[in-house]
Order: structure tokens, then sequence, then C-alpha cells
């Protein structure tokens, strides 16, 4: 059964945030508020949480996995990134945006996409993942919470807590989110692609 925590959504409770990276730090798997929807994350090395998103997600090994970093700081450790590649993440970061970028040796294996090697890449404008982030030290890896068979992601948490509080450790209530998806960008190319228009803008990418 997931414990259930509301924090405050722009100054959220230290001792919350600090059990809920205490949580993850011991393989927990949780669903928390984004700027676009919420999403499903934990710690990146641990494979037994792959298997649990993939099996809420109903998604296969070629899912694009996302890690959530601080800062570009954190890119520039786990992604290939070029000087074309970092002006547009630095005009667009924080923001409602997954990149799609090589990942470097510093991922294990199993979180890249098997046959590409890239991962995804975010830094969401939201205080409760920056306040994660925080206590955390380290990125999270993380899947927007999108049922199978669902056009959009959930963005309410009690309605989470129905759905899959058998599923997650924990859920943490941070306000309602706007409920879209982000807009993912590949950049593998050299050229801006799009893969999934959603709430960011195009306008930065010339799309």
């Amino acid at each position: 059964m997931a414990q259930f925590f509301s924090v405050h959504p722009e100054q959220p409770q230290p001792r919350l945030i600090k059990q809920a990276a205490e949580i993850m730090r011991k393989g927990g798997l949780i669903a928390f508020p984004t700027d676009s929807a919420y999403a499903l994350g934990g710690i990146t090395g641990d494979n037994a949480l792959l298997a649990r998103i993939r099996r809420i997600r109903g998604v296969d090994e070629r899912h694009h996995f996302t890690l959530i970093c601080r800062d570009l700081s954190d890119i520039a450790t786990y992604a290939r990134v070029d000087n074309s590649q970092y002006r547009l993440l630095k005009a667009t970061t924080p923001g409602p945006y997954t990149f799609i970028l090589e990942g470097t040796k510093e991922l294990p294996r199993r979180v890249l996409h098997p046959k590409r090697k890239t991962i995804g890449l975010r830094v969401p404008d939201h205080p409760v993942v920056a306040a994660l982030l925080a206590e955390l030290g380290e990125p999270m890896l993380s899947s927007t919470l999108l049922l199978p068979d669902e056009e959009t992601p959930l963005t309410d948490a009690e309605e989470i807590r129905e759905r899959l509080e058998k599923d997650v450790d924990l859920i943490i209530e941070g306000g309602a989110c706007r409920g879209e998806a982000t807009t993912i960008i590949d950049l593998t190319s050299g050229t801006p692609e799009l893969i999934r228009e959603g709430r960011g803008s195009l306008a930065p990418f010339g799309l």
C-alpha cells in the first residue's frame, strides 16, 4: 500500500522531501508532480525499478526512459552534448521538454535505448522536483505517468492513489498538474527533430 504525502506545491516541507528521498534510496517507486503531468520515478541504477515502471506503463525495453536533472551540469555528465545542442538546452531549460541525446558511459546500459544508446533528459520547472533532486544529490530515472491505452497522462494525486496504490511505494500530492505531456525533441542528428508535441513551444527549435 502506497504512502501518501501532501506537500506544499511551492515550498515543499523538507521533512517530507527527506522521507521521499529515503524511500527512493531503498529502491522505492514514487509518483510525483512535474510542470507537465505526474511521473513515476526512482533511483537510476535499480533494475527492479525499471521492470516496475515498464509493467505499469505497458511498454517494452525499447521505451525511452528519462533522466530528470537539476540543471545542465548534470546533463553534461550523462549525455554527449555539443555547443549547438547546449545552446538549445540552455534556452529551453528548465521547462516542459524532454530531449533525446546520446548517453555517456556514466549511465547503466539497461537505462539506454537498446539499439540507439540514447536517453531522454529533462530539467523540469517545478519546486517539488527541484527539492527532491537537491535532497537526492543525483538525477532521478522517470517516465510520464501515462497508463496503457490512455491518451493523456494522470494529473491528480487522488486518482493515482485509487488506481495505483498497490503498484507504487509513495504518491506525492503537490497540487494538480497541467495535464499535458512534455514536448520531446530528438537532438542526436544535429538538427532538432520533433518526436512528440506537448506543452513546450516548438518555436525555439524552428519547428
